[in-house]
């Protein structure tokens, strides 16, 4: 569980990059596009975010029971 700024720099990232699509496309008409863009976005930081908090979970579970 080594998670360090470069985790937030990535979702980070991922947000500014998908804001920016979703303006173009809605700037050009393509509101479904640019909605679908935003999900599928949404879905990738949420995968990302389960990941972290799975091994935050294992983590504890390690602790408190005393498992390796």
């Amino acid at each position: 569980m080594a998670y360090d700024v470069n985790t937030i720099f990535q979702i980070a990232g991922i947000g500014i990059v998908v804001a920016m699509i979703h303006t173009v496309l809605k700037q050009m008409g393509k509101e479904d596009w640019a909605h679908w863009v935003t999900l599928i976005g949404f879905v990738v930081v949420l995968y990302m975010v389960a990941t972290i908090v799975d091994d935050l979970f294992q983590k504890i579970r390690s602790v408190f029971l005393l498992q390796g």
